[in-house]
């Protein structure tokens, strides 16, 4: 284009930015990269090479005499404005809804009497121009209301039908044999968070439909993969106060489990018609199986407050986050053992730990440090437990810390390369770890925490994942994040995984175009994990007659 003629070119929309290339940069060989298009002018028919330009991010074929869309325009999956205004266009195609990236859609000026219902998955969608358009009333009164454009979306998502099958059974993957020649505990656990109803909202997950969120219509999935999978120990996250005592304890208790509950620190502070909308934590446990010692809670920002010593970071960034960890000491029943224990054996102690870390990636520090005050307060109610059950044992045996088994799941929010589960898998830190955000944490930190050298922090517990990043690529699933940060660790030297729950399969999400989940199949953003485990006895066994007396 030569400069004097590019005033016949110019465009009067401002977001239309046009950069000519000098005659300098094209023989110097420079490349161009045009992200948008614009196609104007008495245009009727598109050339089908358009469709192979999928790294455009505007098209614009607006003011032409189109009569129609052909379904190909699903392969521009990167386009986040199209314009098709002031056409002769009766109908559009449903693989419209395809291009999920869209932020502006422009279909002013045209003979549409009807809307695809495809157009709700379009979920981005701020803007969307309908004017000058046959359609119906019932249309165009939602799309002239406040708000009219998400109104209509949501519409249109809660009216499109669901073709997806639901999803085939999640494989099992067998990891080894149990033992057969000695007294061993065969258990299996979950770890789920369940999505807590407030924060299921269209604005959170607009690529699910509104009634696939509601409360009412989740927990009845969520309560069928509970029972379906019956795990021996269920730990929850993000469970409503009202649910729990409501909903899952009458429920579970009639599949044989009893639970314990408590919810973020926030519900002290609030009146009683609020306190029961706010989440926490769940631990139920199968009765045939385990009775339950002692629960013990932890509250980060107590800790954080009681330790800050000084830190102003402490004091700002740990504390104000209300996150807990819940555990319960529970004792094994001679039901739960295989190759008859010992009667001290069967009354194996067990501290099942759940916890849900704060979740703002901006914050890591405070996920790293609330991880490292979990661990501290569970070797601190280890040590308590341990003292306690030293009065039942025979005499002259002592009781250490290692006699009770522990298992730690939950909700971390945190990747496998994060400092979080380096510390839980590896037993340490580096004092100047990337996660601390070199935050002055160090002083307040050697509280809470081992310190073997100078310049690390460490805990005692063996600890492993069961899961593994090959075998669960994600277990939270949504539209922006897709990754790992639900996990069940287990004390390496007494317990071995004899198999886990595999991934939801890839080729259903795939053939779906399952963007993120909460979906009508799905009930949360995450996917539970199930492992089974074998334990082996770390209570001595009797002598001379004595036993442990039962409580």
């Amino acid at each position: 284009m030569s400069r004097n003629h590019k005033d016949k070119y110019e465009n009067c929309n401002p977001r239309r930015a046009h950069t000519i290339m000098s005659a300098e940069d094209a023989a110097a060989g420079k490349k161009s990269h045009w992200p948008e298009l614009e196609i104007t002018g008495t245009i009727r028919n598109l050339s089908p090479n358009l469709w192979q330009l999928t790294h455009l991010t505007s098209l614009y074929l607006n003011d032409n005499c189109l009569s129609r869309i052909p379904p190909d325009i699903c392969r521009l999956v990167n386009l986040r404005a199209l314009d098709l205004s002031s056409n002769k266009l009766r109908s559009l195609p449903a693989e419209l809804g395809e291009l999920i990236y869209l932020r502006e859609l422009h279909l002013n000026n045209n003979l549409l009497r009807v809307l695809p219902y495809e157009l709700g998955k379009l979920f981005q969608l701020h803007v969307l121009g309908l004017a000058g358009n046959p359609l119906s009333k019932e249309i165009l009164a939602l799309y002239g209301e406040p708000n009219g454009t998400h109104k209509l979306l949501t519409y249109m998502l809660d009216n499109l039908q669901v073709t997806a099958s639901t999803p085939p059974q999640r494989p099992w993957i067998p990891l080894t044999r149990p033992t057969r020649t000695r007294p061993t505990c065969i258990f299996t656990v979950m770890c789920y968070n369940v999505l807590c109803d407030k924060y299921a909202t269209r604005q959170m997950y607009g690529y699910c439909p509104s009634w696939a969120l509601q409360w009412e219509y989740r927990k009845k999935g969520i309560l069928d993969e509970l029972r379906h999978y019956a795990a021996d120990l269920i730990s929850l996250q993000e469970v409503e106060t009202s649910q729990f005592y409501n909903f899952f304890l009458p429920e579970l208790r009639r599949d044989g489990y009893d639970g314990i509950f408590s919810p973020k620190s926030r519900a002290k502070t609030m009146a009683e018609s609020e306190r029961k909308f706010v989440d926490g934590c769940a631990i139920f446990y199968r009765t045939a199986k385990f009775t339950l010692i002692k629960e013990h809670l932890v509250e980060f920002n107590q800790l954080a407050m009681a330790n800050a010593e000084g830190s102003d970071n402490m004091l700002n960034r740990v504390m104000p986050r209300d996150n807990i960890g819940l555990a319960a000491l529970l004792r094994t029943k001679d039901a739960a053992w295989e190759n008859g224990p010992d009667p001290n054996q069967a009354q194996q102690p067990i501290l099942v730990c759940t916890a849900h870390i704060h979740w703002d990636p901006e914050f890591c520090d405070v996920k790293l440090i609330q991880t490292m005050m979990l661990s501290n307060e569970l070797r601190g109610i280890l040590d308590q437990e341990a003292a306690n059950l030293q009065g039942f044992q025979r005499p002259g045996h002592k009781v250490d810390s290692g006699t009770i088994q522990l298992l730690l799941c939950g909700d971390f929010n945190s990747l496998p390369d994060s400092g979080v589960i380096e510390f839980l898998t590896s037993g340490r830190v580096p004092a100047d770890h990337k996660d601390f955000k070199s935050l002055a944490y160090k002083a307040c930190l050697q509280k809470i925490s081992g310190c073997e050298k100078a310049n690390e922090f460490t805990h005692s517990f063996k600890l492993a994942s069961a899961y593994s990043e090959d075998i669960m690529p994600f277990t939270n699933y949504t539209f922006d994040f897709k990754g790992i940060i639900d996990y069940i660790f287990y004390s390496k030297n007494s317990m071995t995984p004899l198999g886990l729950l595999g991934p939801l399969a890839p080729e259903w999400l795939r053939e779906n175009k399952v963007v993120g989940c909460p979906h009508p199949h799905v009930p949360s953003d995450h996917f539970p994990l199930l492992v089974e485990l074998e334990m082996i006895p770390t209570v001595p066994p009797a002598s001379n007659g004595l036993t442990v007396p039962r409580r």
